[in-house]
């Protein structure tokens, strides 16, 4: 910028080798992302903390971000309320019968926990105390359990609802109805491609089925799921359909988690409420200060104009929509094994959305193209924050499950690259209900 002491150069080294310097010294990444913008603030004349102050006051001074701790309530409140309890026995009626019954289980209810929660590691977290523990003793790998636990828990941020989208939307002003659902197919798929990966695994290590249950038994299930299945619907049909805002669709899935947990299964107590609120703020406080630290700092990207700087030099490369695409991916799939996906998005999406648009990319694709890729790195070391949960309840090092991480990991690309080469996949849904939140 005009009149700053330092070029856009020296002041994108200061500001990510102060923070890669700040991560390898194991400061937690809200942590480091604020204090590598200290040296900036000593050198600059220009700044003082109060621009600093303001904009993280600007990141939090949003109505859209009120929906993450609320969609944190909902999840915890059904988990304390037995929702999770049911939909583990539809799971278990659906598919336990397949391969690796437990696993695929396990999948499955991670897809329908996805379409409540909205967040990995809350996933990651309630997944690993019900299946890990129960997975070996009925002879699975120990690295195979912690590994599809937490490579299913990734789900949670493709499937809508999704809180990476809701912070999407408000950074990029993207319709949230729209990611909402170009979600589904791609986590369907992911979903599928993880059930199959755990039949091969299955077939190959003889790992144990369950009998398959009658019609009589799965229709039971259902009905008595079918409560808890009805909240994803209110979630995403409201927002859909334009009856409420993201925000207030949070608010009503609370309202109806709370009904559900008191009133209709009524396994909710004053401590579990207690503990249900407790969780919640712990994990929307991580959250939430991931997005001021990371908008500060993105903040002095756009002031020194180093986001230009950078595609000044990536333009000249001449890519193609489908290369764009590949390389857009490339960039949060890295960026991912780093920093968390909140901060990753509000630093580098709008790094990236102007080589999306010189290639005519929909704003929605371009949008799950970094969803689906960011999923990766919640698996993927050195953050990797969903295996570092399921490795830590297991009482097990990183390396002993990266492995059969790494496996699982495979036909999720496969997924991704479909998303990038066929934009129909993250589209056709958006395009069918509702054309108007499309570019």
């Amino acid at each position: 910028m005009t009149g700053s002491v330092l070029s856009p150069g020296m002041a994108a080294l200061i500001l990510f080798g102060c923070f890669f310097l700040f991560m390898f010294l194991r400061v937690p990444v809200a942590f480091a992302l604020a204090l590598a913008c200290l040296p900036i603030l000593a050198i600059e004349p220009r700044l003082d903390t109060m621009n600093l102050m303001q904009e993280t006051f600007n990141a939090y001074n949003s109505f859209i971000l009120l929906a993450v701790p609320f969609f944190l309530l909902t999840a915890n409140l059904m988990n304390v309320g037995g929702t999770t309890d049911r939909l583990l026995k539809l799971s278990r009626a659906m598919v336990g019968h397949f391969p690796g019954g437990l696993a695929q289980i396990n999948v499955v209810l991670s897809m329908f926990f996805a379409g409540i929660s909205g967040s990995s590691t809350a996933d990651a977290a309630s997944q690993s105390k019900i299946f890990i523990d129960a997975q070996t003793k009925e002879g699975y790998d120990l690295s195979f359990s912690v590994a599809i636990t937490a490579v299913s828990a990734v789900l949670a941020v493709i499937v809508p609802p999704s809180i990476l989208m809701i912070v999407w939307g408000g950074i990029l002003t993207v319709s949230i109805g729209a990611l909402f659902l170009a979600g589904i197919l791609p986590g369907l798929l992911i979903g599928l491609a993880q059930m199959a990966t755990v039949h091969a695994y299955a077939k190959a290590r003889g790992y144990p089925t369950y009998p398959r249950e009658t019609w009589r038994q799965l229709l039971c299930a259902t009905w008595i799921a079918i409560p808890a299945l009805m909240t994803p619907a209110i979630i995403i049909g409201g927002k859909i359909f334009g009856w409420f805002t993201a925000t207030e669709s949070a608010c009503i899935a609370v309202l109806y988690a709370g009904v559900l947990s008191l009133m209709v299964y009524r396994e909710m107590d004053l401590k579990g409420l207690y503990g249900a609120l407790l969780d919640t703020g712990k994990l929307a406080g991580i959250a939430l200060f991931c997005v001021g630290t990371a908008s500060m700092f993105g903040w002095l990207l756009a002031y020194y104009k180093i986001p230009e700087a950078i595609l000044a030099g990536v333009s000249t490369w001449g890519m193609g929509f489908i290369a764009t695409g590949f390389f857009i991916s490339l960039v949060f799939l890295v960026v991912g094994c780093f920093l968390d996906a909140i901060p990753a998005i509000i630093i580098c999406a709008p790094i990236l959305e102007p080589l999306a648009k010189g290639v005519h990319m929909d704003p929605v694709h371009f949008a799950m193209i970094g969803i689906v890729s960011l999923a990766f790195g919640l698996v993927t070391p050195p953050y990797g924050l969903c295996l570092m949960i399921a490795c830590s309840i297991a009482g097990i090092r990183i390396r002993d499950a990266i492995k059969d991480t790494a496996i699982m990991l495979i036909p999720m690309l496969v997924v991704l690259g479909l998303v990038i080469v066929w934009p129909k996949v993250s589209l056709l849904l958006p395009g069918l209900i509702s054309p108007e939140f499309l570019r």
